[in-house]
């Protein structure tokens, strides 16, 4: 039993990727030396000869065209006298609308129409692509287009005015000599490269007006086309012909009769999936030993089929939990909405005020909460408020602060001595250390006087005589459930007739868009007083338009915080 050597071989695998990759480099060799081949055969030097020689006598017959029309030179000295008068600082930036309004009435020139249909006719007889005719300006060595009418797809066609940058080394090609062409290589992402020949216009003083270009692609003689295309085919197929043969053999038993296995067992295992059996036998032990990829994906695939019917056990396990988690929040959702009073249905005999209330949570539930109720014949109570945190424990939290500031009110106290009492209230019992924003203020009915109280909530909006809000800057007290012993203190101010007050909590003023930009508290009272610009608006329609307003603004940005808003006018007696 010493001394026993291990027989066992590690098999190295043949990485499947590499046999592609090999076969890819050997077609890619092949491309390479076939296009050296083509690049040896083609004659750029006979080739750029035919093509100046073709181009040379489009722009003599253009020219001669040109020369017989006496208002060319009227009208290519007008156009370089606009370009000229133009300030320098407009002429460096011809995209702008002000250095093309100085060219707008060249658009309804009846030289241009007639020249550009000189052109056409001349480019359509002789089948160009491109033609047109330029200024010179040899200080700045700018192109100016002066006439580039074109009815080819494949071409752009400068405006009246426009500037190009000739090609480096271009400038010398541009002669006073009318007997002189000029040639020059050219290369534009949109057009490729190209050759352009140049004939000057002379005019009646026998210097240069203007310049006939013609740009000519580089085209290869179609003989050497055809013969190159022929051979360089020929020889690719062959090429990848014995290429596949080769290769076939080894391919298909290295990947073609495994890949079958795989489908075999992968056609099983849908089978039996549809007919609702939850098998983890179909791809065990699949007779794959290629060595390579795959015969790891053989081996996934098993693992995958264990993997699947615990992952659907787990599924169908957390589907039902959450079936009943969302049962459970669409209780607490109606709960909520039923704890918060009705502002249509709430004082149908009162006529001394008109409330509007909406709250629309973050979640399923939320932590705002807004309370109005009569403590006694002629005094209401007002609450708005905004718990910290959201969904379930702020909603549970809401709750017990909405009762215990009712309860206190409903004692006549007065609004600090309510905020005081609720506070060492929920002080006691607070053990997840919540708070809770409060904003509670008392309306005398007779009179329009508000006596109230902050506890570190928004400042209330207030519409007074002027028919504009603005906002009561009071002194804020320490929030609700942060700390025992806070006295917080009372303000008045009187609502006149007609008056509105418009309480908020922070999910309008923080309300974000898709920019992080806030909405703001501006923005909320230029909402509201251009809605209350119209008389007699109803604080349900000043509601509405400010929520319109801040959707706007979001423009369907998630809502990260409860937005609530109670507005409430006073009627007087």
């Amino acid at each position: 039993m010493f001394g026993k050597k291990d027989k066992t071989k590690k098999v190295k695998k043949k990485s499947l990727s590499k046999t592609l990759q090999h076969l890819v480099v050997r077609v890619a060799l092949l491309i390479l030396v076939a296009s050296t081949i083509m690049n040896w055969i083609s004659t750029s030097t006979e080739l750029t000869a035919a093509i100046t020689l073709s181009g040379g006598n489009l722009v003599n017959g253009m020219k001669a065209l040109i020369s017989l029309d006496e208002s060319f030179e009227d009208y290519a000295s007008d156009v370089m006298d606009t370009y000229r008068s133009i300030p320098e600082e407009i002429r460096q930036n011809p995209d702008s609308q002000e250095y093309r309004s100085y060219f707008a009435r060249f658009a309804e020139d009846p030289r241009v129409k007639y020249l550009s249909n000189l052109l056409l006719r001349l480019n359509s007889s002789m089948r160009l692509e491109d033609m047109y005719i330029v200024g010179l300006d040899t200080e700045h060595k700018v192109l100016v287009y002066i006439l580039d009418p074109n009815e080819s797809p494949l071409y752009v066609p400068h405006p009246v005015g426009d500037q190009r940058i000739p090609e480096k080394d271009a400038e010398s090609e541009f002669s006073e000599d009318p007997e002189k062409l000029g040639v020059f290589e050219g290369h534009s992402s949109e057009y490729g490269k190209y050759l352009t020949v140049t004939g000057t216009i002379p005019g009646k003083d026998g210097n240069a007006v203007a310049y006939v270009m013609c740009d000519i692609p580089e085209l290869i003689s179609s003989i050497s086309s055809v013969l190159f295309v022929l051979v360089y085919f020929v020889v690719l197929a062959l090429a990848i012909l014995i290429i596949v043969c080769v290769t076939r053999l080894r391919m298909r038993k290295r990947i073609i009769k495994p890949i079958k296995v795989i489908s075999g067992a992968v056609e099983k295992y849908t089978n039996e999936r549809k007919e609702g059996n939850a098998s983890t036998s179909c791809f065990k032990d699949l007779p794959v030993h290629t060595g390579d990829e795959l015969e790891d994906l053989s081996v996934t695939l098993g693992q995958m089929e264990h993997d699947i019917v615990v992952y659907e056990d787990d599924l169908r396990e957390a589907t039902s939990r959450q079936e009943r988690m969302n049962t459970e929040l669409s209780v607490a959702t109606g709960i909520q909405a039923h704890m918060l009073p009705d502002s249509k249905t709430a004082f149908p005999d009162r006529s001394e005020f008109t409330i509007y209330s909406s709250m629309t949570p973050a979640r399923e539930v939320g932590g705002d909460f807004y309370d109005f109720f009569m403590i006694d014949d002629h005094h209401l109570g007002i609450v708005i408020a905004d718990v910290s945190g959201k969904g379930i424990p702020a909603a549970l939290f809401m709750m017990s602060s909405m009762i215990i500031i009712n309860n206190f009110a409903s004692l006549g106290f007065s609004p600090g001595e309510v905020l005081r009492l609720s506070n060492e209230k929920i002080c006691k019992s607070n053990v997840l250390d919540m708070f809770v924003t409060v904003w509670f203020g008392i309306l005398d009915v007779r009179t329009g006087q508000v006596t109230a109280s902050n506890a570190g909530h928004e400042y209330p909006a207030v519409c007074g005589a002027d028919g504009s809000f603005a906002l009561i800057h009071d002194k804020h007290g320490f929030v609700i459930g942060g700390m025992e012993g806070v006295r917080y203190k009372e303000y008045s101010f009187t609502l006149e007739k007609d008056g509105i007050l418009f309480l908020y909590t922070d999910g309008v003023p923080e309300a974000t868009n898709a920019d992080e930009e806030m909405y703001g508290t501006d923005r909320m009272l230029e909402a509201l007083n251009a809605a209350n610009a119209a008389k007699d608006k109803t604080p349900e329609e000043l509601g509405k338009a400010l929520r319109e307003d801040v959707d706007r603004f979001v423009n369907g940005a998630p809502q990260f915080d409860d937005l609530t808003m109670l507005c409430l006018k006073y009627n007087g007696q």
